[in-house]
């Protein structure tokens, strides 16, 4: 494989803030930065995916469509979106009308790589994307979710690539949320997933949680991978990807060019790592290896917002419980892979067992749901004792694609809404209730294209209401600062 190039995806602007920032970067804190990391020598940019979506609606009060429009049009790198397959977004399930509709919304807005994954890894769920997603003009990318147990094994994850081979995708990834994957399990697994895909090129999308994620690369790249997903350094590692910096470097020791330029990533980091310290933001820590994530294989994000759920219910002393809890919730399950919705799912399944000191004594409707089959195909059947705490018959089990289930949406929304709705305004009303859409009409802040270290400074020496005054010296020249 020496010469061939590894190409790298960013994620900083995506996955980097989802994981370390909880998805709290605004457009402004990423135009002023667009035309460095446009220079660096990313073969895609990722700005989107179902976190980004909803936290800029429900939290930042922001059009998720005009910041994908606002960044691909300043980007000149290819742009890459990601959706959860027919749940696109939030955690409902949509009809193929409405998943359409999305695809062809953001391939206006200018993306030109759809990444699609379905968290059952039931790629019947991916079936309209993927076609929506051609026809709208874009190249797709489909994921498989790597997860641990006795199921999802080497022949498992063949059996899928070749399902996503049959869709005509033009890229397969091996998306692993939690840092499961080890250097050792790549060496079976990543081989095998290269022969099964062929020709189309395969991508490494791994977190740091174990800390063995980029050790991982590196087999990824001896195996034949073509592109791996990287974040600049202060918002890589932890629970994010591997530094780009760290990844380009493994690349190019084995012989494969990856056409970053590393003056120019040196000034991105140097740019975020301004920004965490302007907004009092964590950078990313690498992270020690920890045996019990293998067991409850619960995502460090998930398991900070559970620990702060926990201290407002002064029940932070059961968090261990509840994590050895979870593992046997998922066991119980059919080994359910721990990305959104059922990541949540398990957790609340799990906090309900512990609190009530009795196991499925209550049972939310959707744990109800994903078990009767109603997300999608299960890896493998529940337990025995949960069925029966359910009283699920095999009558009441769902065997249909998903979607079959859901009625088409586009016509009520075109009725409700009127002629003259836009499409990506039949969206936002799919997605999301009136009061949430009505802060995202409001115009947008004039945004800032450009910056220098020097305009950093005194804008946060400005912002420091505890600084009275400064000089600051370059250039032979002084800026005096006071108030």
């Amino acid at each position: 494989m020496s010469g061939q190039r590894f190409g790298l995806i960013d994620v900083t602007l995506r996955d980097g803030h989802q994981c370390l920032w909880s998805t709290r970067m605004t457009t402004a804190m990423m135009t002023p930065i667009i035309d460095r990391i446009d220079a660096v020598g990313y073969e895609y940019i990722n700005i989107l995916g179902g976190a980004v979506f909803d936290v800029c609606v429900r939290f930042l009060h922001e059009n998720p469509f005009e910041r994908v429009g606002l960044l691909c049009e300043r980007f000149a790198t290819p742009c890459d979106g990601l959706t959860r397959g027919q749940s696109l977004y939030t955690f409902e399930l949509f009809p193929d009308d409405v998943v359409a509709l999305n695809s062809f919304a953001l391939a206006k807005r200018g993306i030109k790589v759809l990444t699609v994954y379905d968290a059952l890894n039931d790629n019947r769920n991916i079936e309209s994307s993927v076609r929506s997603g051609h026809e709208a003009g874009m190249q797709v990318n489909a994921m498989m979710t790597y997860s641990l147990s006795p199921v999802h094994t080497d022949d498992y994850y063949v059996a899928r690539t070749k399902e996503l081979v049959a869709l005509n995708v033009e890229f397969i990834s091996v998306k692993d949320p939690t840092g499961l994957l080890t250097p050792e399990r790549a060496k079976t697994l990543f081989p095998a997933v290269v022969a099964a895909a062929g020709t189309i090129p395969v991508q490494l999308h791994s977190h740091c949680q174990s800390g063995l994620a980029p050790e991982v690369y590196t087999v990824a790249i001896e195996s034949g991978f073509r592109y791996g997903y990287t974040a600049s350094r202060p918002l890589a590692n932890g629970a994010s990807l591997p530094a780009t910096e760290d990844v380009a470097a493994r690349a190019e020791a084995l012989g494969r060019a990856t056409g970053i330029d590393t003056a120019t990533l040196e000034e991105v980091s140097g740019y975020f790592a301004w920004l965490c310290e302007r907004e009092g933001l964590p950078q990313g820590r690498i992270m020690q290896y920890d045996a019990a994530l293998y067991e409850h294989q619960v995502p460090g994000g998930m398991i900070s917002n559970l620990k702060a759920q926990l201290q407002v219910m002064k029940m932070e002393h059961r968090l261990p419980e509840i994590l050895e809890e979870a593992a046997q919730v998922r066991r119980d399950l059919g080994y359910p892979i721990l990305v959104s919705p059922f990541a949540q799912y398990i957790i609340t399944q799990a906090v309900m067992n512990v609190v009530q000191d009795e196991r499925y004594k209550t049972i939310p409707d959707e744990v109800r749901k994903y078990a009767m089959g109603y997300y999608g195909r299960l890896a493998a059947e529940p337990s025995a004792e949960f069925l029966e705490r359910a009283k699920l018959k095999p009558g009441e089990l769902v065997s249909e694609r998903p979607a079959e289930h859901v009625a088409p949406g586009l016509p009520r929304l075109r009725h409700e809404l009127g002629a003259g709705a836009s499409d990506e305004d039949l969206l936002l009303a799919a997605f999301y209730a009136p009061e949430l859409i009505a802060p995202l009409k409001k115009p947008p802040p004039d945004y800032q294209y450009r910056t220098s270290p020097l305009y950093e400074l005194i804008r946060y020496l400005g912002n420091k209401t505890d600084i009275t005054g400064a000089k600051v010296k370059f250039s032979g020249m002084e800026v005096s600062f006071s108030r």
